[in-house]
């Protein structure tokens, strides 16, 4: 992938950098908030090389892949600050679904979390394994402190979240930070566990480190008062009135009623899904790990995530990650048979890195560019799933670290309580791996070959005739004045001076791009041909003016199919020659000929087109 262009095309088709909000990317997407949604432009990022999907779910998220954090640092170094577009828009902001709001909340909250709460807690399932094989004391004074060194993402949670709460709802950040850091000071924490009065109530005793939601509800009120006395406060007094008056509300109401709602809120929701976990147990898991699929290509596995990261903070999870691990390798097993079984060498070569991805607890390239492109692919996922969560569900297996479940990882599940868990997530990897492995490569035959080989050998070897795509006069392609297409550097092919204002497909095939400026188009024909059409001499500086596609990207066409108007008189009148070429770009694998003929119209055959070496 050119990482620079793919950042650029990129960047062009969400609108420009003046339609950016903010900007992040997670392991797999890179995520914009734009101004203007429909200034994004789905159909063409998805023709992008390198994108794998996109999903407008609140924000626009461009999944890349693998190698989303060189697009991302290309596309870093053409936009540089967003800070002139938080906020200094004139235009109404789009009204979006709740749902949509809720979800693009979440995410900008949690998911920046995951990295840090993920790397303490491998430092941490590492420690224990070292400590297990005996190569280090876990009494010893190097062990406790590399372990709080781990402890620290979680014990510091509040802190965590303040700062990403404040950065989605674009309040000030330390001042946030210190809202919530009111709540977990040693002395505060001290005063509470001997019991406190403010205002003559009783402060409810409680322990806020690894704490969630207290923090989110503390920041969301912040975020108000902060607005309402940078409103009407002093200019000259704001730097340090805001922040006082923030501080001084925010805090002693947190502490009374957001701190404690707020715990109430986290316990509760682990407990629902606790007790439905207890209520089907094995089952639970199995089915969240067969909807998984599903869910996290709509993104509707990340309402899980408050959850689970509420749950770490109590020091173990047993459903979603669990479940995970089922599906994680779920989709790597089916990406390898499909890549073992595949004629198609880009499905090849998309499956093996997917798979390896998908292996290591990474599935979106392996849903976008290989489970969701075929059912029977999709059903053996959730097959593998479905038994491998099973197994894993009748287990109770447990982990122990919030990262995402894969080869890699598997360290999240040691525990020095459960020494089996480990075994288990090994046999529930294996079983997950091996079901879906062997149900792909049953199922994910590639559809068509059998019933199009033929065909597509018949197309490869015919001769194809190409109609004339232009009325008007044909000249030969060495009296073009251009020297790109007069050298025939490009390909070899017609050139027509048009009477028309017309371009018509020449033969049936499928169009693969349309110039920015809409004066040249490209497709491929049945028989693998790419022709390459181009109105006019320099017209490229017309900038599109004149020019009207009637076809899309990726838009299957008929011989006859109308392609193109545009205006003859207009751009005569700008100073440009309208002489139109069609030429195959691809010679090294065609022989063309071409006709001698003078004034031509779409009944006429221009060229004869043959693959080389049949």
């Amino acid at each position: 992938m050119n990482y620079k262009d793919t950042a650029a095309e990129v960047l062009k088709y969400v609108g420009g950098k003046e339609n950016i909000s903010h900007f992040e990317h997670c392991s797999t997407r890179l995520r914009f908030s734009l101004i203007d949604t429909s200034k994004a432009n789905v159909e063409k990022l998805k023709s992008v090389p390198g994108v794998i999907a996109v999903k407008m779910t609140g924000q626009c998220q461009v999944v890349i892949g693998n190698e989303v954090v060189e697009v991302y640092d290309e596309v870093i170094d053409m936009i540089g600050s967003l800070a002139t577009n938080t906020g200094s828009s004139n235009k109404p902001k789009e009204k979006q679904k709740i749902g949509s709001v809720i979800l693009d909340f979440i995410v900008g909250v949690f998911q920046p979390l995951v990295p840090a709460i993920a790397g303490g807690g491998v430092l941490k399932s590492i420690l224990l394994l070292v400590s297990l094989m005996g190569l280090l004391d876990a009494n010893g004074q190097t062990y406790k402190i590399l372990n709080q060194i781990g402890d620290a993402p979680l014990y510091f949670l509040p802190i965590l979240v303040a700062v990403t709460t404040a950065n989605k709802l674009k309040v000030n950040t330390l001042v946030a930070l210190a809202s919530v850091g009111a709540l977990i000071l040693p002395n505060m924490t001290a005063m509470l566990t001997e019991g406190a009065h403010l205002f003559g109530f009783t402060v409810k005793n409680i322990a806020y480190a690894y704490q969630v939601f207290p923090a989110i509800l503390t920041v969301l009120l912040f975020a108000q008062v902060e607005k309402l006395f940078t409103r009407i406060s002093p200019k000259a007094i704001r730097i340090f009135f805001v922040p006082m008056m923030s501080l001084l509300i925010t805090v002693p109401i947190s502490l009374l009623i957001l701190g404690p709602l707020g715990f109430t809120l986290g316990q509760g929701f682990a407990a629902v899904i606790l007790a439905v976990f207890a209520k089907v147990g094995w089952i639970a898991v199995a089915l969240l790990a067969t909807v998984l699929p599903l869910m996290v290509a709509t993104g509707m596995h990340k309402a899980m995530v408050p959850y689970a990261v509420t749950a770490m903070g109590a020091g173990k999870e047993v459903l979603y990650l669990p479940a995970s691990l089922a599906h994680n390798i779920a989709e790597s097993g089916a990406c390898f048979a499909i890549a073992l079984r595949t004629k198609d060498k880009r499905l090849r070569s998309t499956a093996i890195s997917a798979g390896i991805s998908a292996l290591f607890g990474i599935t979106e390239p392996a849903l976008y560019g290989v489970t969701l492109q075929n059912k029977k692919v999709l059903t053996s996922v959730m097959i593998g799933s479905f038994i491998g969560g099973t197994f894993i569900g009748i287990v109770g297996l447990q982990a122990f670290v919030l990262v995402g479940p894969g080869l890699a990882s598997l360290s999240m599940f040691i525990s020095e309580d459960l020494p089996k868990n480990i075994i288990n997530a090994i046999i529930g990897l294996v079983i997950s791996f091996a079901v879906s492995f062997v149900a792909a490569f049953i199922l994910g035959k590639d559809k068509k070959v059998k019933e199009e080989q033929q065909d597509f050998i018949s197309n490869l070897t015919a001769e194809k005739e190409f109609k004339s795509p232009i009325i008007g006069q044909m000249i030969p392609l060495s009296e073009v004045k251009d020297e790109v297409f007069s050298s025939k550097i490009m390909g070899e092919g017609i050139a027509v001076i048009p009477s028309k204002g017309e371009l018509y497909a020449p033969v049936d095939g499928k169009i693969e791009m349309i110039f920015d400026t809409n004066h040249a188009l490209g497709m491929t024909t049945v028989n693998g041909a790419q022709i390459l059409f181009h109105v006019g001499i320099d017209t490229v500086q017309l900038g599109g003016k004149y020019f009207t596609p009637q076809v899309k990207v990726g838009d299957e066409v008929k011989a006859g199919d109308l392609l193109l108007t545009f205006n003859i008189d207009k751009i005569v009148a700008e100073g440009f020659d309208p002489v139109t070429m069609a030429v195959v770009t691809n010679k090294d694998k065609y022989s063309v000929k071409v006709a001698d003929l003078k004034n031509v119209d779409r009944k006429d055959t221009l060229m004869f087109v043959t693959a080389l070496g049949n």
